[in-house]
């Protein structure tokens, strides 16, 4: 029994990957075409893909937001997760990197669930509430520009059904948010909206250690 999480050195870290489900082949290849970018440690890891596919099945979520696809590859996970008439709305402003996943939602059969808005997410949540869509989601997940994910959340606990799940990510910031003499807008931005969650009575919270930290939200 331990008392605190364990650290993960390279051999434990790959124990636990040999004991993940398999990915899927498609999330293989994205995974491997993000590698070629420079941009790539915005890449989510694998455990994390798969505790997210879990979520989806565990709430029964059909209908999703996503705020930051970067090249596809949470949305491709969430996707596969989702039943076949089940839909994902991803924000992004990003035609570049938003185009490396397309081509593997279309093999992985998936591309009909995927609804990808390239526009400012705030405008495109904006819209969705003005369209009448409040309380019609079942899942969220924040990924984007992290000094707006106070207003991303507000904007998803909008638009949640009670009993709907939200997953923010970074919240660990890769520990920058427990330095004092880490300032920065975008650290700063994660620490409030931490100390924000942490005192919600509107929500069920748990911050989970993975990938660089994961805060899951359920609105009551």
């Amino acid at each position: 029994m331990s008392t605190r999480s364990l650290s993960l050195d390279d051999r434990l870290y790959d124990y636990l990957l040999a004991h993940c489900p398999p990915e899927h082949p498609e999330l293989q290849g994205l995974r491997a075409a993000t590698a070629e970018l420079s941009a790539w440690k915005m890449q989510i890891a694998p455990e994390q893909g798969h505790f997210m596919r879990l979520l989806i099945e565990l709430t029964g979520a059909k209908r999703a937001l996503e705020v930051g696809t970067f090249t596809g590859y949470s949305a491709l996970a969430t996707a596969l997760s989702l039943p076949d008439d089940g839909q994902i709305i991803c924000c992004d402003v990003s035609e570049e990197f938003t185009s490396v996943g397309q081509p593997f939602w279309e093999r992985a059969g998936v591309a009909h669930k995927i609804d990808l808005r390239l526009a400012p997410a705030l405008e495109t949540l904006d819209a969705l509430l003005a369209e009448g869509n409040a309380g019609a989601f079942d899942f969220m997940f924040i990924d984007a520009d992290k000094e707006n994910y106070g207003a991303y959340y507000e904007r998803g606990l909008d638009l949640l059904r009670a009993g709907g799940l939200i997953a923010v990510d970074n919240v660990l910031w890769g520990g920058s948010v427990a330095n004092p003499d880490k300032q920065d807008e975008e650290t700063q931005a994660i620490r409030a909206l931490n100390d924000r969650l942490a005192a919600d009575a509107r929500v069920s919270l748990s911050m989970v250690p993975i990938g660089d930290g994961l805060t899951l939200a359920r609105k009551r």
